[in-house]
């Protein structure tokens, strides 16, 4: 079995494209601030048989990619840390029928053990912590990325920290409470969450789990992809790409299923790059706006969405979440808040229960199929990052309240028109 080092080559910035030694407990380039990519040993993944273990591999969650991983196997068999990841492709037909697409899955993340797409990353990040030695984990979060770390660092035995605005969704704050955490609720937005995180770290010695800030996010959240690969890649026939649309917020969650297919390319375990095309609220749409201008320039906005999971000022993985559209062939689209109510209800009539974020993935798809951008013959795939549980207040508005009768086949009768 290849150990960790030999799998971990260096960091390098996204940026200015410096290199740095594994070695070094860094979270940003020193130099310009900017993302930190983890790069893998290529030859030594190859030469260690790494696709013949995957493959013929019993495990169903994100550690069977362990040979394409930068952490050492944390243990911890049968707890949720070890349990995130794995999770399935749902065919909702009915939904494919109405969009007319000859193919569309959608990858369900409410399965995870916190019922976020943010298990992946705060599961590979714990496992650092503990290889590290770290005695606290920190994180800032509107909610499902403090809910994941909480859940993963219990599982680990951690002390966690979250910070989360005020305005959080009650389930959130009650997931990172339940799960043990000190949560403290910060009086402003996530960005001002972010900062003080970043600063409290630096402080106490926490290691900082942010997400845009920690370069094992990326590594967690690739796992997505690898199993894109082999759910959905390795059996297919057709010639035409994979289109999988994301939504994005802070552009962490979008960067990682692009550096996931970027490593397997670099494998050669690959062909051909799915189109990767990223959804953001109208009301929180930095990275769009540096797409559509034809830059990697993000300017902060203010952030007004009800979809609080991509409710951000200012993206923190902004220039690589640019780069995973551009690089891909995809593109950005935007949706108006009604248009993700309207997903959460379709969905969910196909049983998918979608958290604002998710449904927006799916409002992006059927906005590309009306504009023509998604064809009849293409095969998609939509990331749903988390349960609609995560927020009740936002599934209520995309629903019709439910009637309230008197308990008699009367008044049953008079409801139903009969």
């Amino acid at each position: 079995m290849m150990n960790n080092a030999s799998r971990f080559s260096h960091y390098r910035c996204s940026l200015c494209g410096k290199d740095y030694e594994p070695s070094q407990r860094l979270y940003v380039c020193p130099v310009d601030g900017g993302n930190l990519d983890v790069i893998l040993d290529i030859p030594a993944i190859r030469a260690a048989g790494a696709r013949e273990n995957i493959l013929s591999g019993a495990e169903n969650s994100l550690w069977r990619y362990l040979p394409l991983l930068p952490v050492a196997d944390p243990g911890l068999a049968g707890t949720a840390l070890r349990l995130a990841g794995g999770t399935p492709l749902l065919r909702p037909q009915t939904l494919e029928k109405e969009l007319g697409v000859h193919s569309l899955l959608v990858k369900d993340e409410g399965r995870n053990p916190s019922a976020s797409f943010k298990d992946r990353a705060s599961a590979v990040v714990v496992a650092r912590a503990l290889e590290i030695g770290a005695s606290t984990v920190v994180t800032a979060s509107t909610g499902n990325a403090g809910a994941a770390l909480a859940c993963m660092a219990a599982a680990a035995g951690l002390p966690a920290v979250i910070f989360a605005p005020k305005t959080a969704p009650p389930a959130k704050v009650a997931q990172l409470l339940v799960f043990g955490a000190k949560v403290i609720l910060v009086d402003g937005n996530y960005d001002s969450a972010f900062d003080l995180t970043v600063q409290a770290a630096a402080e106490f010695g926490w290691y900082c789990r942010n997400t845009g800030y920690n370069p094992f996010t990326v590594e967690g959240k690739k796992t997505a992809a690898f199993e894109i690969w082999e759910q959905v890649l390795l059996p297919r026939q057709s010639s035409r790409p994979l289109v999988v649309f994301v939504s994005v917020g802070d552009g962490n969650i979008i960067s990682g299923v692009h550096k996931g297919f970027k490593d397997l390319m670099d494998l050669g375990w690959l062909d051909q790059m799915p189109h990767i095309i990223g959804v953001q609220s109208r009301g929180s749409a930095a990275i769009a706006n540096a797409f559509m201008a034809g830059n990697e320039n993000i300017i902060p906005v203010k952030a007004d969405t009800l979809a609080d999971s991509i409710s951000v000022d200012l993206p923190r993985d902004g220039v690589r979440a640019v780069r995973a559209a551009r690089e891909t062939g995809g593109t950005y689209l935007l949706v108006e808040d009604t248009e993700i109510l309207q997903a959460i209800a379709a969905l969910g009539k196909a049983g998918i229960f979608a958290e604002p974020a998710g449904a927006a993935a799916y409002a992006g798809l059927r906005q590309a199929v009306m504009t023509g951008l998604v064809t009849p013959g293409d095969e998609v795939v939509v990331m749903n990052t988390g349960s609609g549980l995560k927020d009740i207040r936002a599934a209520m508005q995309a629903v019709t309240p439910a009637p309230v009768i008197d308990p008699d086949l009367k008044s049953l009768k008079k409801h139903l028109g009969i």
